[in-house]
C-alpha cells in the first residue's frame, strides 16, 4: 500500500505530515526551525519531524512511496536544497532537502517547491473549482506568491518564480528587504519586518503612541493589537494595506487569477485588516479584471497539504493524477 509524506519548512516552524494511500493524514508532527549556525542543523529538524510523524502514523519510512516539500527560498531545484535563506540567519547558508530525504524515505520520488507554489498546489488540489487560473499569497513571516496560469503552476528554471514579496514597491528604497535588496514589498509587509516599518515611520514623525516602539519583543501582533484604538497603530495598518494593494495589483497584471487565495500568519490573524483594505482597492488600482480575494480554505495546513498533493501526483498537483 502507498504512503506518501508532505513537509512544510518555514522560517519559524516546520511542520510533516504522514498519509495513506487515500491521502488521509495518519500522522503529523511539527519543531520550531531551528536558528543553529549552519544549515545541516535545519535538514535534521526536517528528517526529525518526518520521523516522528511516520511513527504516529504507525509507517515505517521505507515504505514511502514519495515526498512533497514546501520550503522557503531561494531554492537550488539541481541541488535539492535552499540557498542563502533570506529569513534566517546568515550563518545558515545551504540547507540540503531532497538528497537527506530521499535517503531516510529510501525513494527518488521527493518533490521540492517553493512554499507558496506548494500553497498554490494544495488550494487547486483540495478546492471544489480546482480553478486553472489562480494564485496563492502569503503575508507571513516573508511574502511570497504561487502561480497557477492555464492550469500550470508556475515553477521557474531554478524554482523561484513566484517571489513576489521581492518585488520593488517603494522606488525610492527607503527600507532594506531581508535580502538584502532596497524598497521590496516584504520589507514593509512582512510579519518579520512590520515593526521596523513602523519604528522607521515613528521616527519621521515622533507621535505619542502606546505601541512599544523601542521593546525589543515589539512585534507585528503589538500594531494590529493596538489598530483602531490607538491613531498610530492605525496609521501603520493603513500604510501597510497600501503596500500590500500595490503588490497584489501588480500580480493581478502580471499573471490575471480568477481568485487569490491569501494565508500566512499576518493575514490568518488579522483577516479583515489584511483582506478588506486590499479588496477595496483593487478596482482604483487594477486596469484589468479584479479577482476574488479569499482567506485560504486550509488555514495553516496549505502549504503541508500542498506539499502532500504534490507527493501524491507526481509532483505537478493536478487532481486527475491522484
Amino acid at each position: 500500500m502507498a504512503n506518501y509524506v508532505g513537509v512544510d519548512l518555514g522560517a519559524t516552524n516546520i511542520r510533516a505530515v504522514a498519509a495513506g494511500g487515500d491521502g488521509t493524514i495518519l500522522g503529523a508532527a511539527d519543531d520550531d526551525t531551528p536558528r543553529s549556525p549552519t544549515g545541516i542543523g535545519v535538514t535534521e529538524a526536517v528528517l526529525g519531524v518526518v520521523r516522528e510523524a511516520c511513527a504516529e502514523a504507525s509507517v515505517d519510512p521505507e515504505s514511502v512511496t514519495a515526498a512533497g516539500i514546501g520550503s522557503i527560498g531561494p531554492l537550488d531545484l539541481a541541488e535539492g536544497a535552499v540557498e542563502n535563506p533570506a529569513n534566517l540567519p546568515d550563518t545558515i547558508d545551504r540547507i540540503p532537502l531532497v538528497g537527506p530525504l530521499s535517503v531516510l524515505l529510501d525513494t527518488g520520488q521527493v518533490y521540492l517547491h517553493n512554499d507558496t507554489s506548494a500553497g498554490v498546489i494544495g488550494e487547486r488540489f483540495y478546492s471544489e473549482r480546482n480553478p486553472d487560473d489562480m494564485v496563492y499569497l502569503t503575508i507571513s513571516s516573508g511574502i511570497g506568491a504561487g502561480v497557477c496560469v492555464d492550469g500550470h503552476v508556475l515553477a521557474g528554471w531554478d524554482g523561484n518564480a513566484g517571489e513576489a514579496g521581492h518585488m520593488t514597491v517603494d522606488p525610492q528604497g527607503r527600507l532594506t528587504c531581508g535580502c538584502g535588496h532596497d524598497g521590496h514589498w516584504e520589507g514593509y509587509c512582512s510579519g518579520n519586518h512590520i515593526p521596523r516599518y513602523a519604528a522607521y515611520l515613528h521616527d519621521n514623525d515622533p507621535v505619542e503612541t502606546a505601541l512599544p516602539i523601542d521593546d525589543p519583543s515589539f512585534s507585528a501582533a503589538d500594531v494590529f493589537e493596538h489598530d483602531r484604538s490607538d491613531e498610530f497603530a492605525t496609521h501603520v495598518v493603513d500604510q501597510i494595506a497600501h503596500w500590500n494593494a500595490m503588490g497584489v495589483a501588480n500580480i493581478v497584471h502580471a499573471y490575471a487569477p480568477l481568485v487569490i487565495y491569501v494565508g500566512g500568519a499576518v493575514a490568518l490573524n488579522n483577516p479583515d485588516r489584511t483582506l478588506d483594505p486590499i479588496r477595496d482597492r483593487m478596482a482604483d488600482m487594477v486596469m484589468s479584471n479584479v479577482p476574488e480575494i479569499r482567506l485560504t480554505t486550509l488555514g495553516d495546513d496549505v502549504v503541508v497539504k500542498g506539499a502532500l498533493a504534490s507527493a501524491m501526483t507526481g509532483g505537478t498537483g493536478d487532481a486527475s493524477r491522484a
